[in-house]
């Protein structure tokens, strides 16, 4: 039973102050913290807790298998902390100051049965983690439901960057009120910031990768870590993926990259391989959706609200969840182009649209996109406020907006106003506003705030 987790580096990370919070409940429910491989998520729940608990009860069913019979003589709290301290007779659990930590649930499904038992015993919180990776994903979530909180985790979005290249709240809040006046930044905030940007994209937000960037401030032995971790969602699809076929989410896995080079960057299922259909492929991309590999984009039916269920499930896009993974995908010219020359705007946007996808998703949003049939409209991304469906456009030029000008010219009743992210300043032109890319992050925050002129 291993207490000591120190492979991950120490980063400011959004769910601390969401465990803080979650800890000052005193109704609190078990929490499950989901997530994909790699991204923080056990040392964040250990370093809480070792500020917060006397003891912790730090449970890997992976590395430590044995600890999967711990239920079973039963689910009830007696039973399995009697089992537990069996299998280790010197751990210490006392009502009230202890911490039951399981990790990487995928492995042990059992343990989120549990969870109702620990909920109505009271004496022990419980946080559970995992990818959820290649389980039955219906069985977790459908286990003592009402008696847990479940929250997803990612790996580190711009604004968690900033704090570690040290920028302060206080700065992000600055950066909050410019938007919300509408007032342009200087130039020295402008190009500081859009190199910062600049180098989350190669980056990503991977707690490692983040960390080794950062100590060293340079890019030297960060290509090699970003493929180790291509190559280590690509055995875990391969070792986890039962129930479906692993060739067919293999292949989808390894054609992201080639669909985002395409002009419109759909992903087709009928063109990655002789033979292959939609019907063949149900459950792929929820799947990978699930296992935090892959940020899937809808095409709306209609423009109109809601978005939930206004959307066609075989029309869709897939973005990297975190675009350093998306950039290390790349050949080896790309790479070097990328680092050497900062020249983004090569690969047909995709690199801006996947960054903007990520941030949105973080963000909490859902992802959709708008494709007329005659595809004299075109739409990156929608999200909304209280009232209206805005349009979200991504340039990685300086191109003409006719589409965003199109939709947010009156004609559509649930439209009212749209966003255009660019390297370009803050502004409004009456139909929509401009942001540089680097402020996507607050996109959510604005819109809560702002008032439509």
């Amino acid at each position: 039973m291993n207490q000591s987790i120190t492979s991950t580096p120490v980063l400011k990370r959004k769910i601390d102050r969401f465990l803080a919070d979650w800890k000052a409940r005193p109704d609190r429910n078990p929490l499950v913290i989901k997530g994909a491989r790699q991204i923080g998520k056990t040392f964040s729940v250990m370093e809480f807790a070792k500020a917060n608990y006397e003891h912790i009860v730090y449970i890997n069913f992976i590395l430590e298998s044995r600890y999967r019979d711990i239920f079973a003589d039963g689910y009830d709290v007696e039973s399995v902390v009697k089992n537990i301290t069996y299998l280790n007779p010197t751990v210490k659990i006392e009502p009230g100051k202890t911490l039951v930590f399981f990790d990487e649930l995928q492995a042990c499904p059992p343990a989120a049965t549990s969870l109702k038992a620990f909920k109505v015993d009271g004496r022990y919180d419980v946080i559970c983690s995992g990818s959820l990776m290649g389980i039955n994903y219906q069985e977790i979530e459908s286990n003592s439901v009402g008696y847990k909180e479940d929250v997803e985790m990612f790996s580190l979005d711009f604004e968690e960057f900033l704090w570690a290249r040290g920028f302060s709240e206080k700065t992000i809040e600055d950066l909050l009120g410019k938007m919300l006046r509408l007032e342009p930044l200087g130039k020295i905030e402008f190009d500081v910031l859009s190199e910062t940007f600049k180098d989350y994209m190669v980056v990503g937000g991977m707690p490692a990768v983040v960390d080794r960037f950062v100590s060293q401030n340079n890019f030297s032995g960060i290509l090699p870590m970003q493929k180790q971790l291509l190559l280590d969602y690509r055995e875990d699809i391969t070792k986890y993926a039962s129930g479906l076929d692993k060739a067919k989410i293999l292949a989808v896995y390894n054609h992201i990259s080639t669909f985002l080079a395409r002009e419109n960057k759909r992903f087709q299922i009928t063109k990655i391989g002789r033979n292959a259909r939609n019907r063949d492929y149900v459950g792929v991309i929820d799947w990978l959706t699930a296992a935090g590999i892959v940020n899937a984009c809808y095409c709306l039916e209609h423009l109109g609200l809601p978005l939930k269920g206004n959307y066609n499930p075989d029309l869709y896009k897939l973005y990297y969840q975190d675009t350093g993974l998306f950039v290390a995908s790349l050949d080896d010219e790309a790479q070097a182009d990328l680092r050497d020359n900062r020249n983004f705007g090569t690969y047909k946007g995709a690199l801006f649209e996947n960054v903007i996808a990520d941030i949105l998703r973080k963000d909490g949003y859902q992802l959709y996109y708008y494709r007329n049939e005659k595809s004299t409209i075109e739409m990156d991304f929608f999200v909304r406020d209280t009232h209206y469906l805005i349009p979200v456009e991504v340039k990685a030029s300086d191109n003409a907006t006719k589409s965003l000008t199109k939709l947010t010219s009156g004609q559509e009743e649930d439209i009212r106003y749209g966003i255009k992210f660019a390297f370009k300043n803050i502004g409004f032109n009456g139909k929509f506003y401009t942001f540089p890319y680097f402020l996507a992050f607050l996109l959510r925050r604005f819109l809560k705030e702002h008032k439509p002129l």
